[in-house]
C-alpha cells in the first residue's frame, strides 16, 4: 500500500454513486458527474469486479452495481482491489551498507527487525486497521446527511436521463458494456 493514487479516490468516489442508484451505472457516467476521465475509470473498475466489490452487466441497459451491501465495502477492500496488498515501506537493508563495514557487515549490525522498518510496519499496521474499519455505507449515510434532498432528487433525474438515453432505441440499437 505504498502512495495511495488518484485510483483509490476515483473508485471511492465513483462506488459511491453506486450506493443508492436505482439500477446499473456504466463508468462512462459515473465519469461524466464527477468531471473526471471515462477512460481512467473505465481502466479501475475491471479491477473492483475482479474483487468481487461490483459486478458487471453488458449490454444498453448495462453497466456496474455494488455486488454486496455498501456496509460490507471497506476502504481498505476498494484500496487492495485498486492497488494491489503492497507495502507500505520497502526496506532496502541499508543498515548493512555503512561504509565503516567495508561490505561485510557485523551480526549486530543487521539482526533482528530495522528499528526503521519496524516503525513502518506499525504505521502500515495501523492504516490498514483504519481502513478496514471504515465502509462504503458509512461514508454514503454522511454524504446523504450533509446533502440537501433537492440534490439528491436532482442526482436521481440526471443518472435517469443518461439511462433513458442510452437503452432508447432509435434506429440501430446501441451496444454499451459496462464502460
Amino acid at each position: 500500500m505504498a502512495h495511495l493514487t488518484t485510483s483509490v479516490e476515483y473508485a471511492l468516489h465513483g462506488l459511491l454513486w453506486l450506493v443508492d442508484s436505482d439500477g446499473p451505472l456504466s463508468t462512462r457516467e459515473i465519469a461524466e458527474i464527477q468531471g473526471i476521465s471515462p477512460s481512467f475509470l473505465a481502466k479501475i473498475f475491471p479491477r473492483l469486479e475482479k474483487a468481487g466489490i461490483v459486478s458487471a452487466s453488458e449490454g444498453v441497459r448495462g453497466g456496474y452495481r455494488l455486488a454486496r451491501a455498501a456496509d460490507q465495502i471497506s476502504f481498505l477492500d476498494v484500496v487492495d482491489a485498486v492497488e494491489g496488498d503492497k507495502p507500505l515501506f520497502d526496506c532496502q537493508e541499508v543498515r548493512g551498507r555503512c561504509a565503516l563495514f567495508g561490505g561485510n557487515p557485523p551480526p549486530w549490525a543487521t539482526s533482528g527487525t530495522c528499528a526503521i522498518h519496524a516503525v513502518m510496519i506499525q504505521a502500515e499496521k495501523a492504516m490498514r486497521d483504519v481502513l478496514a474499519t471504515q465502509t462504503l455505507g458509512a461514508v454514503a449515510e454522511r454524504f446523504d446527511r450533509k446533502a440537501p434532498e433537492t440534490y439528491m432528487a436532482d442526482l436521481r433525474d440526471w443518472f435517469g436521463d443518461r439511462h433513458d438515453r442510452r437503452t432508447a432505441r432509435t434506429g440501430r440499437p446501441r451496444r454499451e458494456g459496462p464502460s
